[in-house]
């Protein structure tokens, strides 16, 4: 018989995963538009994408490996559906829907885009847990993913402002909406608190709205960052999805810095060619928290409401896994004076 989480916060320490991208475009062959609970075999998980969908090698992809994770583990059947270009909110509702229908347990939304789909299907389907990423939903059985990516931005600052040599560093954000403006928000923080306002911060948006391709459009994130290396930019911070691409691609060009997202993107098999002008990423662990929602619907006490993930249970963080960090002198000891005065409460990271 299945409870009501009572957490507020989950440890994922044991969720994590070491985020390699499977960089494959279109949909899971697991997945069918046809209704499989007749047929006697088990279902479990299914994610909805966002905008960008598998193969961005960031925020999907990162969702994706949870799925994979959690697939390998119960041996169950998974979906993974595309979005589709230029998509409505009835669109998102008839996919949450669909899979719910066939009997998919838990179903998750892949972004703050499905929050007014997930609210209207989640009543529809009671017995079926929920879960969206990045937004909060209420419901009794919807699990609301969260991240203080704030925390893990600021980190990503430090480092910043350990690397520049000529004191202008750059942050492109994928879309100007609240969910980004932490990004930008804890990286100039962090940049400030390192440098003692030394350093400035070039930032820039790429779009307004999601629809205008601010976080599918490579072409967009790149000539972004070419415009802030012209400033003397020499290192540039991306949060915007499959945008970020471009971003990485215009710094290693110019032969500076990129900070990527959400991923170890100095990781990603796709990214291979820039991946010696990837200093770091600053990381959330979508994939940890697809995953811990999908055990606890196995383990039978499905997790719902507000799930924060945050620095003290891992769920955000700096990638180091680029030996050349360690040349920089003082970020690493930086970094980890950082982290641990947002743990213990001493640093506080703003939001906006």
């Amino acid at each position: 018989m299945r409870r009501i989480s009572k957490l507020t916060r989950v440890a994922v320490g044991v969720a994590s995963l070491a985020i390699a991208a499977t960089a494959c475009g279109g949909t899971s062959d697991e997945n069918t538009a046809s209704d499989s609970s007749s047929s006697g075999e088990e279902l479990g998980l299914a994610i909805a994408y966002d905008i960008g969908g598998k193969g961005d090698q960031s925020f999907n992809d990162a969702a994706f490996a949870g799925l994979e994770k959690a697939q390998q583990e119960y041996g169950y059947k998974t979906a993974d559906v595309e979005p589709t270009e230029g998509e409505t909110d009835a669109d998102k509702e008839q996919r949450l829907a669909s899979l719910a229908r066939q009997g998919y347990n838990p179903v998750i939304g892949v972004g703050f885009a499905y929050g007014p789909a997930m609210e209207a299907v989640a009543k529809d389907y009671p017995d079926t847990t929920f879960g969206i990423v990045d937004s909060v939903v209420e419901g009794p059985n919807v699990a609301s993913l969260v991240f203080a990516e704030e925390q893990a931005s600021y980190l990503a600052g430090v480092a910043a402002a350990k690397a520049t040599k000529t004191n202008i560093v750059g942050f492109v954000g994928g879309v100007d909406i609240p969910l980004i403006n932490k990004f930008e928000a804890g990286y100039k923080q962090g940049v400030e608190d390192t440098s003692g306002g030394k350093v400035t911060v070039e930032s820039q948006y790429l779009t307004q709205t999601a629809e205008e391709g601010g976080f599918s459009s490579p072409d967009k994130g790149k000539a972004a960052a070419e415009g802030q290396i012209e400033k003397d930019a020499d290192v540039v911070y991306q949060a915007a999805g499959l945008s970020g691409q471009g971003v990485i691609e215009a710094a290693a060009t110019a032969k500076v810095w990129a900070i990527g997202v959400d991923s170890d993107q100095y990781q990603q098999e796709a990214l291979a060619g820039y991946k010696d002008y990837i200093l770091t990423s600053a990381l959330k662990d979508v994939g940890g928290a697809v995953y811990a929602l999908s055990k606890s619907v196995e383990d039978g006490t499905p997790l719902t409401g507000t799930q924060t993930f945050d620095l003290k249970v891992d769920g955000v963080g700096l990638a180091d896994s680029n030996p050349k960090m360690a040349e920089v002198a003082g970020l690493t000891d930086a970094v980890a004076a950082a982290k641990a005065g947002i743990i213990d409460g001493t640093i506080k990271v703003a939001t906006e």
